[in-house]
């Protein structure tokens, strides 16, 4: 069995029955916007809050168990989100596009060499000048406790270097279940470039 669909015999601790606050805050900005996929989605919280904003909202995640719970919760709150078993390495099977993606909690579990495959395939979906938001824990969180991999700001702009323009970056803090664990993150803002035009003919 998958190491998350272990987890979701429980309640794993990344699952805080709400939405994630950086992404509460980034909505009521008006940060995100338009048609929004969710990545590696878990239980739902996030893409739930999405739609209830008016969002136009799909959410996904590797583990057929969380989406199965996820279901459960989006009929028991008659949220009208599409919930889809799917790797984030390969969103381009969606056969869709957006405008907004967002990711809670997904980039810090990739190795290194997936980490320019996820890159291309958000950049499949999102739409020309649509934008990337994602929250993982940074090299600040302490390692005593386990978890997953910390990431530095260097490498999320590596990922993201060019043709990619990066918004910001700035330090946030992921909630977990766990009194624990502090919760240092990144939260980092990516946009899709828009296509250039094509150089007149003379």
């Amino acid at each position: 069995m998958h190491f998350f669909d272990r987890a979701y015999e429980g309640t794993p601790p990344w699952e805080i029955g709400r939405p994630q606050n950086e992404f509460v805050q980034l909505e009521e900005r008006g940060e995100i916007r338009g048609r929004v996929l969710d990545v590696g989605c878990g239980t739902g919280e996030n893409a739930f809050f999405y739609a209830q904003r008016g969002h136009d909202t799909w959410a996904i995640d590797f583990s057929p168990r969380a989406i199965g719970l996820a279901r459960e919760r989006a009929a028991t709150r008659k949220a009208p989100v599409h919930l889809q078993v799917a790797s984030a390495l390969e969103l381009g099977r969606l056969g869709e596009t957006f405008d907004t993606v967002t990711d809670c909690g997904m980039f810090h579990t990739f190795l290194d060499e997936h980490r320019p495959v996820y890159a291309a395939s958000v950049a499949e979906v999102l739409r020309p000048g649509g934008r990337l938001f994602i929250l993982c824990f940074s090299e600040k969180e302490p390692t005593d406790w386990g978890g997953p991999r910390r990431v530095t700001e260097s490498e999320i702009r590596t990922t993201f270097a060019a043709p990619w323009t990066i918004r910001w970056v700035r330090a946030a803090r992921f909630e977990t279940r766990v009194p624990e664990v502090t919760g240092y993150a990144w939260l980092a803002a990516l946009e899709r470039p828009t296509a250039r035009p094509s150089p007149a003919l003379p």
